[in-house]
């Protein structure tokens, strides 16, 4: 604010006045902000230039999420190098699987899954815009074909709950042990459907395939 007044001060006297001309320009641009790059035109035009800016977002989000509850990489429990650089690249990886599956997920959780595509098609100074199929899901809290929406942790959280149970029958010493995995409810059931829908899940065979992969499950 300093630079659009003019101060005079003195034994006893305090004065101000406004400086008009720098109020006027500063108010010509008021709304308006000016992204520089050091690419060339014929490199980057102005609205890829504009696109690149915006998806600073997306790395803030990912920053968010090494940081916060999802992956906990703060504290660090190490002191030697080489463990501090495989706790970052566990967490990198963590991230990298949790990346993959919001996208393949996009369908059970309240985003728009029809935003990146337009992203490259649309305005990017203007302000975007949820589509009407995800303005339905939200009012809805129903995916397209009526599976309940939530959100990312709220998903987790449900899926949390298909563990394996080591089960012992019998006296301690002769005790009959096995394991007993929990069924997968129809919601489960589709969260898996979806993840096996991924390239990358389906090739390291990270979930089961049909339900008969039992040793991938577990």
């Amino acid at each position: 604010m300093a630079k659009h007044f003019a101060l005079s001060i003195g034994d006893g006297r305090f004065e101000w006045s406004q400086r008009e001309e720098s109020i006027a320009r500063e108010k010509a641009l008021d709304g308006i902000y000016v992204v520089r790059t050091s690419e060339t035109s014929e490199t980057l035009s102005s609205s890829e230039v504009v696109r690149a800016y915006k998806r600073l977002g997306n790395v803030e989000k990912a920053f968010r999420t090494f940081k916060g509850l999802d992956l906990r990489v703060r504290p660090i429990h190490h002191r030697l190098r080489d463990r501090v650089r495989a706790h970052l690249f566990l967490c990198m990886l963590a991230y990298y699987v949790e990346w993959h599956m919001r996208i393949a997920l996009a369908p059970l959780l309240y985003v728009d899954e029809e935003l990146e595509p337009t992203r490259t098609t649309r305005d990017p100074v203007a302000r975007a815009v949820p589509s009407l199929r995800s303005q339905k899901k939200a009012s809805s809290k129903r995916s397209q074909d009526g599976w309940p929406v939530r959100r990312w942790d709220g998903l987790l959280q449900t899926m949390a709950t298909i563990t394996e149970n080591s089960c012992r029958v019998g006296e301690p010493k002769l005790a009959i042990r096995f394991a007993r995995e929990t069924e997968a409810n129809d919601y489960q059931k589709r969260v898996l459907a979806l993840l096996e829908e991924l390239p990358e899940w389906r090739n390291h065979r990270l979930c089961p395939v049909n339900g008969t992969d039992n040793e991938a499950q577990r």
